[in-house]
């Protein structure tokens, strides 16, 4: 099959945020790599599955893609490839949406073996998986390897050229590490360094900005800035819906600026997100 032709059609979907004709169209390309034995598709496919189920929150969508794919490129004797690391990567971020933190674990560590029989030691590459494998174990409350993963994400990201983003994002990601394990002065420097880089950044927005949003919200949060707290946390839900929807994030979102109108005595406009998030939570489990 054509896969540049395959992108060029997902990517207008997302670009027209048509997301529902993602899923038929996932599942049909699928189809077709597989009658046409076409196994590098296949493998694109199966990929792109686990990241779209994952952000709209179809978590056994993703599974089902992701041990899919990855049996097949077992197979294929294809599990010592980056190829074959990405995909693990792919899968454990989606487990760790989920929840299932030990296999998402279990994924992550994975990966880095076969970057570290493949890839030298300031490959971009390592950052992402850096990064990754830090809110995981933040997640588990390994708070002090979170903070060393974090670290070494962040001294690879801030040499690339036109990292500014993501630097911002690791930074703030490094704050509210420090914010929990007691640090509040360091963890101040860091978020004052990363919003400059973000209002550097001007309008430019991605599929990942939410999450740093989302990040500096809750740094905001534990400095007690109600005010500022909320108004990351709306901008955040912005970013949200826009890429993905009201996916299970929209609605951990909702709750989050529920809990700072409470704090802003705001009884109003916290019923309004509990409820909010109640229904997007009904939706997805209905």
């Amino acid at each position: 099959m054509n896969i540049d032709k395959f992108y060029e059609t997902l990517d207008s979907y997302f670009a027209s945020q048509a997301l529902d004709q993602v899923d038929p169209f996932l599942t049909s390309s699928l189809a077709q790599a597989k009658e046409e034995e076409d196994y590098a598709a296949y493998i694109s496919i199966c990929n792109e599955m686990i990241g779209f189920y994952r952000s709209v929150s179809a978590f056994e969508k993703a599974y089902v893609a992701a041990e899919d794919v990855l049996l097949l490129m077992e197979e294929l004797n294809l599990e010592n490839t980056l190829h074959f690391a990405t995909t693990l990567l792919n899968a454990a971020t989606a487990y760790r949406a989920a929840g299932d933190y030990a296999t998402a674990i279990r994924y992550y560590r994975q990966a880095l073996q076969i970057y570290d029989g493949t890839l030298p030691p300031e490959d971009y590459r390592y950052a992402g998986i850096y990064n990754n494998m830090s809110i995981l174990l933040e997640k588990m409350e390994e708070n002090a390897e979170a903070i060393t993963y974090a670290q070494k994400a962040l001294s690879i990201i801030e040499k690339l050229e036109g990292g500014e983003m993501e630097t911002a994002t690791t930074l703030t990601n490094l704050a509210l590490l420090y914010f929990k394990t007691g640090q509040p002065d360091h963890a101040r420097q860091l978020l004052e360094k990363a919003l400059v880089l973000f209002e550097q950044s001007g309008e430019h927005t991605d599929a990942h900005y939410s999450g740093a949003l989302a990040g500096v919200a809750e740094a905001w949060y534990r400095m007690q800035d109600y005010e500022k707290a909320l108004a990351y946390y709306e901008k955040a839900l912005e970013e949200v819906k826009l890429h993905f929807g009201e996916n299970m994030s929209y609605a951990i979102l909702c709750e989050n600026c529920a809990a700072v109108c409470e704090q802003l005595g705001n009884e109003e406009r916290k019923v309004f997100y509990l409820n909010k998030s109640r229904q997007v939570k009904d939706a997805i489990r209905g």
